[in-house]
């Protein structure tokens, strides 16, 4: 009498054996194709969170920019008026020149940083861009008066810009200017 061993090795296995081979056989091709499957998910999962986590890093740098920028433009609001405000008998004064070159140096570097001004003047009044403080004569829905710069970085809005919004003639003679009643008032 010959084992089931002894078949095997004579290539006449049982076929129940066959069969129970066959079953093991298919059992590990859907295992490896399990297999095959949670690894591709989670190579997957992996690539989107490294993804998600460089979009993460360069959003949170962006918010660290905007808010040091706008920690920053309140300086160069200051170091403008200053400029502004230098008497006619200054103006050619080397220390004025020199803060004029550090005001420049200022400039630049915020714009290679990617800030940049809101040009305004001129412009129609948008909402998203300019904040209006009060109107005169001029133009209507029109931006006729600038009273602080606005700034964008990329573009994202840092601040909006200060203005003061043209109002058709009749609408400015019914209306007085706000800085008129406060002067008055």
């Amino acid at each position: 009498m010959t084992t089931d061993r002894e078949d095997i090795n004579k290539g006449q296995a049982a076929p129940e054996d066959i069969e129970n081979l066959e079953k093991a056989l298919a059992d590990e091709k859907k295992k490896a194709e399990e297999y095959l499957a949670a690894w591709q998910r989670t190579q997957a999962d992996f690539i989107n969170y490294k993804r998600r986590t460089e979009q993460e890093k360069q959003e949170f740098n962006s918010f660290a920019n905007a808010n040091l920028v706008c920690t920053i433009l309140p300086v160069l609001d200051d170091l403008e008026r200053a400029l502004d405000a230098v008497p006619e008998e200054y103006a050619g004064h080397d220390w004025v020149e020199g803060v004029k070159l550090v005001e420049r140096k200022f400039k630049t570097v915020l714009e290679g940083q990617g800030v940049k001004p809101i040009l305004c003047l001129g412009m129609e009044f948008d909402p998203k861009y300019h904040e209006a403080l009060r109107r005169a004569r001029g133009e209507e829905g029109t931006v006729v008066g600038e009273l602080q710069k606005g700034y964008m970085l990329n573009d994202k809005l840092l601040r909006p810009a200060k203005v003061v919004v043209g109002s058709d003639k009749e609408a400015a003679e019914k209306e007085p200017d706000t800085k008129e009643e406060e002067e008055n008032g």
